[in-house]
């Protein structure tokens, strides 16, 4: 076989971006917008020793899964790798993915997986999104998303998992660029403006946010460009977004306000929360809610217990822990400062006084804490500095450091909610060799049309 020969394939798995997985002469293709069941003719784009990739020529047979995808670009867009999936078979696709990775990477024989927490309806469910600028090759300005694997701009206003408002905030600053000829940001050369317009909605309020991310401290006409954006209703905040590096990323540190607040404010159940520019802040909040009521059940609370939170992020979480404990008492670790000060705000509008949090890497506050032996509460009869260790880590896991470290404070409980199912094997395996056991697992579609997948698994000490 050789690169752009066409080969014929039944796609038989699904790998962790979405494409579907075919083998052929004992060597394993990954191809793009292929689905399970799916039998194709597919095009060689590269050849490694033993696997390769291809993309679909032609649908020979469709998969009996396969439906037809809301959005005509997903092809092209790198956001949706799983339209083409029925949404049931999504939901069955990701339980498996979870089960095999605790079975593979975790060492379990039966791992307790609950069905996956799906939604009624699955599009127009992103609460934040963040659109490049720039020009195509006729030099019209553009905005959309990149496609897969690339800084190329596919140009889109309208995404089906996205707010209808950004349609309409979009054209607006297109329109505004194109009259003032003010110049989209060009990482070939580093010259232009404009870089990314950063939209956020409170699903439960109702408010919206637009940051402009600019390569420089001036927007010309802002004013102009306000009265505009601030007819949209809605329309709470909106910012300039400092970034004047050459880097893939996306926003800068510093924030410059332009009109109304800095922030928005959401609720997810009962509890409200203040989001800036910079806050990291669960984009689907419908699922969100299910997804820490899960963590919460699994937590099993009392009311009276002492519970950390490890990269509480902006508190959100450890809010709706410190609800469940009003006799006790909830400790946040965050990395970030600007983190923890959200936190400590939203733990003040929403009138929660039993919530303390430490910026700092959390293996390093934690092992402070330990080795003074000191507490916001009082210890337990074992010893323990917590009845419950609530970690939700990046998609990189736990540090090792740190999961040796939650097993010193020798809670009686540890909830863990992960964005990878493949770094959350290896850490529940690492928590079971000291003396942990896995109970229950659930994963919650936060990612409808997408990859990705989150879950909540409830670890007991095993000798309770």
């Amino acid at each position: 076989m050789n690169k752009n020969d066409i080969i014929t394939l039944k796609i038989e798995d699904m790998g962790i971006d979405g494409e579907g997985i075919g083998k052929i002469d004992g060597m394993t293709f990954f191809v793009k917008d292929a689905v399970i069941g799916d039998e194709i003719e597919a095009r060689i784009t590269k050849l490694k020793k033993n696997y390769g990739y291809a993309r679909v020529e032609q649908i020979l047979k469709s998969s009996e899964f396969r439906t037809e995808p809301k959005c005509e670009l997903h092809r092209r867009c790198g956001g949706c790798q799983i339209q083409g999936l029925s949404y049931e078979k999504q939901l069955l696709y990701k339980e498996e993915k979870v089960r095999e990775d605790l079975k593979r990477l975790g060492g379990f024989t039966d791992p307790p997986v609950g069905p996956v927490l799906g939604m009624d309806e699955p599009y127009r469910y992103r609460n934040k999104a963040q659109f490049p600028f720039g020009k195509d090759k006729e030099g019209r300005i553009v905005t959309g998303f990149y496609a897969g694997r690339t800084h190329s701009i596919v140009p889109e206003t309208d995404c089906a998992l996205g707010i209808r408002e950004n349609q309409t905030i979009l054209k607006m600053i297109l329109d505004f660029l194109n009259e003032h000829h003010i110049e989209p940001y060009d990482e070939n050369t580093g010259k232009g403006l404009l870089r990314h317009v950063l939209i956020r909605k409170g699903f439960a309020t109702g408010e919206i946010m637009v940051s402009l991310v600019i390569n420089g401290r001036k927007f010309p006409q802002i004013e102009k460009l306000a009265d505009r954006l601030f007819m949209i209703p809605g329309m709470t905040s909106l910012t300039l977004n400092v970034n004047q590096k050459n880097t893939n990323v996306i926003l800068g540190d510093e924030i410059i306000p332009v009109r109304g607040q800095t922030y928005i404010t959401d609720k997810i159940g009962d509890i409200s929360y203040r989001i800036s520019p910079l806050s990291f802040y669960q984009v689907n909040p419908v699922q969100t809610e299910k997804l820490y009521r899960t963590a919460l059940e699994y937590a099993g609370l009392s009311g009276q217990e002492t519970v950390w939170e490890l990269y509480c992020g902006i508190g959100t979480i450890s809010l709706f822990l410190a609800k469940a404990v009003p006799n006790g008492q909830v400790t946040g670790v965050e990395i970030v400062p600007e983190a923890i000060e959200n936190a400590k705000k939203n733990a003040a509008l929403n009138g929660i006084s039993n919530t303390s949090f430490y910026c700092g890497a959390a293996e390093d506050v934690v092992t402070d804490m330990v080795a003074k032996r000191r507490t916001p509460s009082k210890e337990d009869q074992n010893g323990a500095l917590a009845d419950v260790v609530v970690v939700d880590p990046p998609r990189k896991g736990c540090d090792a450091k740190l999961l040796d470290t939650i097993v010193t404070m020798n809670p009686k409980k540890i909830v863990y909610v992960s964005c990878d199912p493949a770094t959350l094997a290896r850490d529940v395996k690492a928590l079971g060799e000291k003396g942990y056991e896995v109970k229950k697992v659930r994963a919650c579609d936060m990612f409808p049309q997408g990859g990705h997948i989150e879950c909540v698994v409830a670890l007991h000490r095993v000798d309770m």
